[in-house]
């Protein structure tokens, strides 16, 4: 177990030091790329994908025969 310890360790200290050595301008781009992955993750998905499923269908059973009508019916009307 002691080599998987010694990988990750110099993982870890790779990336740290990466981090805290960053410059001025590689700062300010990765707090831009963490809001962009923010919106993406948690404000896209509270407003447009929201769990359709769960909100109209009472339990597993009537989930999956949905999907299951959705996927046959979507393939007859593309032939």
């Amino acid at each position: 177990m002691r080599p998987h310890f010694s990988i990750l360790y110099r993982l870890f200290n790779f990336y740290y030091d990466g981090f805290r050595n960053i410059s001025d301008w590689g700062r300010k781009v990765w707090i831009i790329i963490i809001i962009k992955l923010f919106i993406m993750f948690v404000i896209l998905r509270i407003f447009f994908f929201q769990d359709f499923l769960h909100k109209n269908y009472a339990n597993d059973k009537q989930r999956s025969e949905h999907v299951m009508d959705q996927l046959i019916n979507s393939s007859d009307k593309h032939d």
